[in-house]
Parts: structure tokens; C-alpha cells; sequence
């Protein structure tokens, strides 16, 4: 018997933590317009055996991806990583394409969602906003020459992750990169880019 290939097939689900499951369900499915496809709740956690009660819920993030939260009433009120910028700590969904996220950015603003961008990533544009419960979201479509860039890019990325190593300065081989977008006239917002 030959020993099984290791290597991960996909993300089978994302969890995060939410404030209210009902809130969380209804704004991902208004906003997002995603599924609500499970919910589990129990008294007892099933891995650890804790007698902690807990909602479970799982919305189709599309294409198999799944996007998870857990309400856990009786622990203390969600906080966030006071050392990480709240820009670093996100989760980007794909969308088809430039008219696709433009569509999401105006119907999230009429919902009353504070949006930042279009910001041009070059390979990919996005927009940024965040959740009830505090999580940054991103909606990115690829470029049209996506394909050309990621072929420039994954050039250089060996080069790059030894320089970076190295100095812990940004290295300069994808400068080219935020070219476009360095040369917008940014206001400042409290989502940041």
C-alpha cells in the first residue's frame, strides 16, 4: 500500500467569531447576497468537550468556499489583536470582474456601509469594508492583464522573500505594482487602504 499524497485540496471552511448570529446571517445574505446553507447549535464544544452553548452558522461564500462564524454567548464580548493594524486581518472574496465590484461597492453604500476604494492592486482591484462584527472584508476582481503580472511577479517572489528576510524592507523588484495607485489623491478614511 502506497502512502497517501499530502497536500491540502482546499479550504474546507473559515470561522470567525460574530456578535449575533442572526445579525451576521442577515447581512451576509443582504449585502453579499450569500447563502445560509447550516447552522449548529449545541451546549457542548465537540472537540473539546467544554460545556460552552454556541451557534455554529455556514454561509456558500461561492465556488465550495465556505464562510463560518460562531456566537458564544457566554464569553466575554469579542475584542481584536491590539498590536495588528485593522487593515491586516481580512478575507477577500472574488468577484467576476470591474462592473461586478463596482455593483457590490453601491449597493453596500446604499445599504449604509462605509466602502473604501476602488483601490488598483494592479493584478486585482478591490473595494473594503467591514462586517457587524468588526472583520475587514474585501471584494477583488482580477485585472485584465492579471495573467501577464502574475508571470512578472512570480519571477521575482524567491528574490523577494530572501531580501525581505534579510533587511525587513520592502524590496523593490514589483515597485511597478501600486505605480497607478500611489498617484491617486487618497483622502483619509477609518477603513484604510
Amino acid at each position: 500500500m502506497t502512502a497517501p499524497t499530502l497536500k491540502i485540496e482546499q479550504i474546507h471552511h473559515v470561522a470567525y467569531r460574530c456578535k449575533d448570529a442572526k445579525e451576521t446571517v442577515d447581512w451576509y445574505v443582504k449585502n453579499l447576497n450569500m447563502d445560509f446553507i447550516l447552522a449548529i447549535a449545541e451546549d457542548e464544544v465537540p472537540s473539546t468537550h467544554e460545556p460552552d452553548p454556541y451557534m455554529h452558522l455556514f454561509l456558500d461564500a461561492g465556488n465550495g468556499n465556505v464562510l463560518a462564524f460562531f456566537e458564544l454567548p457566554t464569553k466575554p464580548e469579542m475584542g481584536r489583536d491590539p498590536n495588528t493594524p485593522k487593515w491586516v486581518q481580512h478575507i477577500a472574496f472574488k468577484v467576476a470582474d470591474r462592473e461586478t465590484l463596482v455593483a457590490f461597492k453601491e449597493q453596500l453604500e446604499a445599504n449604509g456601509v462605509e466602502v473604501l476604494g476602488v483601490t488598483d492592486h494592479a493584478i486585482f482591484h478591490s473595494i473594503y469594508f467591514f462586517d457587524p462584527n468588526g472583520h475587514r472584508i474585501e471584494l477583488a476582481c482580477p485585472d485584465p492583464e492579471e495573467e501577464a503580472m502574475l508571470a512578472r511577479l512570480d519571477a521575482v517572489k524567491w528574490e523577494m522573500l530572501e531580501e525581505w528576510s534579510r533587511t525587513k524592507r520592502a524590496p523593490r523588484h514589483a515597485d511597478w505594482l501600486h505605480a497607478k495607485e500611489r498617484g491617486k489623491d487618497v483622502k483619509p478614511t477609518g477603513i484604510h487602504a
